[in-house]
């Protein structure tokens, strides 16, 4: 997965939690699913309690994460 690939499952989306990046067809948001990987969870528990959220999903809120950070350590630097 590339950083591409983060707009087939993550959005942006003024109605949805504020325009807050929220996992695609869900009002799931990235930081949440960070958290809930921060806390302990494996995938397969996230899945199990949120079934529109598979691997795939997951990958990419961390994509999103690692992405978003690199481009304040760009700006910084």
């Amino acid at each position: 997965m590339d950083a591409t690939a983060i707009s087939a499952y993550i959005e942006l989306n003024p109605q949805v939690r504020f325009g807050k990046p929220v996992v695609k067809g869900t009002r799931t948001t990235v930081a949440e699913v960070l958290e809930m990987l921060a806390n302990g969870m494996s995938t397969a528990d996230i899945q199990e309690d949120f079934p529109a959220i598979g691997p795939e999903q997951v990958r990419a809120c961390l994509l999103y994460a690692a992405y978003k950070e690199s481009v304040v350590l760009l700006s910084v630097a």
